[in-house]
């Protein structure tokens, strides 16, 4: 039986010239590089305890940015339902407050995107509860319906 590594050999080769081609290469108006500046502030995920411990707290607002359908099988108790075409209206006028955004489930990104949409607009403690309404219902939490 022949050597394994005798196979391998030209690969091998074959995969260091196209490394060496590829570490000549340089992206750019041939400058130095850079590394790539972050626009976006890191978004504050929670926790379900968490956010539980933030329900009925003065100056804190919930938001569900679930679909419609989502809404009317139950939401968390005083949560604003989001996912409306003029959504900025119902966000409070003092920037200082806290928000809690949370959609579906950990799959899903539509929190995520409306509270980076907010924090675009300056508000300075906006949250995301990743685990959801599925999360919250599943693990025997309480929920409002419409």
């Amino acid at each position: 039986m022949r050597n394994p590594s005798l196979y391998l050999l030209p690969a091998l080769i074959a995969l260091g010239a196209n490394v060496a081609v590829i570490s000549e290469c340089q992206a750019g108006g041939g400058g130095e590089l850079t590394a790539a500046v972050r626009h976006e502030a890191e978004l504050n995920q929670i926790s379900m305890l968490e956010a539980e411990s933030l329900l009925g707290q003065p100056n804190v607002h919930f938001f569900d940015v679930n679909t419609l359908e989502i809404w009317a099988e139950g939401y968390l108790p005083g949560a604003v339902f989001f996912n409306v075409r003029d959504w900025q209206k119902l966000l409070p006028a003092k920037k200082d407050a806290t928000l809690v955004f949370y959609c579906a489930n950990r799959l899903c990104t539509a929190s995520v995107l409306a509270a980076r949409e907010v924090m675009k607009l300056g508000y300075t403690d906006v949250r995301q509860m990743p685990d959801g309404v599925y999360g919250w219902r599943i693990s025997g939490r309480p929920v409002e319906k419409p």
